[in-house]
Order: C-alpha cells, then sequence, then structure tokens
C-alpha cells in the first residue's frame, strides 16, 4: 500500500498518528507537494478523484480519500489495538464523539488557519468574518469537550481512540492560527497535554 501524504497539511497527520498508534510501519510514504500543486496533477487525480490529501492507495490499486475513511480502512487490516470501538455500543460512542470532534473543534480550527495565516492566503481567498464565526465554534465546542473530559481520561472511551486523534491534531494545528484553548478548560488541557506527549504525537511531525 502506498500513503500519498502531506506534512504542511492537518487531515494527514490524522492517519500518520492513527499508524503511529497501531505501529503500522509496512505503507510506503509518497509526499504530495501541494504548494506545488502536485495534488492538482491529472496523474494524481487520475489516481485520488480529488486534489486532495492523503490518499490510501490499496493493494487492489483502488485509491481512497478522506482521513477517517482510510483509518477506518486500516482498522480492518489492523486491528490492534482498537481505535474505533470493541463491539456495538462502543463503535457507536466513538462515532459520536468522532463527528462531535470533527465538526465542533478540528474542522472549524482548521478553517480558522485556513482564514489567517499568511503562507496559505496563496492557497485560499481569506475572509477574516469566516475565521472570526469558526473560532467562537471551536471555542464552543472546547466548552463540550471539558465537561466530557471531567468524566474520562480520553474522549470517547477510557482509552484513547479515533476521536482523541481528531480534537488533538486539529488543536495542534490551529497553533498556527495562535490559537489556545481557554486556560480555564482544565479538563482540556490535561488532556491535551497527555496526547501531545504520546510518542505517536511526533509522527510525520
Amino acid at each position: 500500500m502506498k500513503l500519498y501524504d502531506s506534512r504542511r497539511a492537518p487531515n494527514p497527520r490524522r492517519v500518520r498518528w492513527f499508524m503511529a498508534e497501531k505501529g503500522i510501519e509496512d505503507i510506503e510514504i509518497v509526499d504530495v507537494d501541494i504548494f506545488g500543486g502536485q495534488h492538482r496533477t491529472p496523474e494524481y487525480l487520475a489516481k485520488a478523484g480529488l486534489p486532495n490529501v492523503p490518499a490510501l492507495e490499496m493493494d487492489n490499486g483502488q485509491t481512497i480519500t478522506e482521513s477517517v475513511a482510510i483509518c477506518r480502512y486500516l482498522e480492518s487490516v489492523y486491528p490492534e489495538p482498537n481505535l474505533f470501538g470493541r463491539d456495538a455500543c462502543e463503535a457507536a460512542v466513538v462515532e459520536m464523539w468522532m463527528r462531535r470532534a470533527e465538526m465542533m473543534v478540528a474542522t472549524p480550527l482548521m478553517m480558522l488557519v485556513r482564514h489567517t495565516h499568511p503562507a496559505l492566503a496563496a492557497i485560499e481567498t481569506q475572509v477574516p468574518e469566516i475565521a472570526a464565526s469558526n473560532k467562537a465554534i471551536a471555542e464552543k465546542g472546547l466548552k463540550t469537550l471539558d465537561r466530557q473530559l471531567a468524566q474520562s481520561e480520553f474522549i470517547a472511551c477510557d482509552r484513547l481512540t479515533m476521536a482523541d486523534i481528531l480534537a488533538a491534531t486539529g488543536l495542534d494545528f490551529a497553533r498556527m492560527a495562535r490559537f489556545r484553548p481557554d486556560p480555564e478548560l482544565v479538563n482540556v488541557k490535561r488532556w491535551l497535554d497527555g496526547m501531545m506527549e504520546r510518542p505517536a504525537a511526533k509522527a510525520g511531525v
């Protein structure tokens, strides 16, 4: 298998972190220069279908994009340690918190960076109002995470899951916009400090 990757984009980091937690080392990593437009070339589009990274070329030659879809596939090939839920109930809870982590925290923070960071002006029409509204969404979402993390070491259950990876990579990427969670969110701080101390947090950084 081949993973088409970019160290300059947040979503590929989700997959690298996921792979590091599982100890997956037998997938070839192919760097894609997104600032050079390599993800928009006819060759890449013929393979991936969209100008998106990451993309996973599977052993059968089919290529899939979308970071969570890639991780779900890898979970089926490398089932341990489990990061998506061990039974139907746990899987549903993890899915719920994955969607909350992505929609309420990670995606708004990515939009904040895209619409504020000077280097991204070359590939994004930046709108200050979009940055401000997404920052507010993320701040509200982090309050929800803080309440949940007051009851649990990790977001979805008593161990790390994909929900934690989604939220942590989004928050770490937001440092590019000089965003930090409110210091009063002590449970988020405790959790995030712990996430950043994990060896997998350094995967591909």
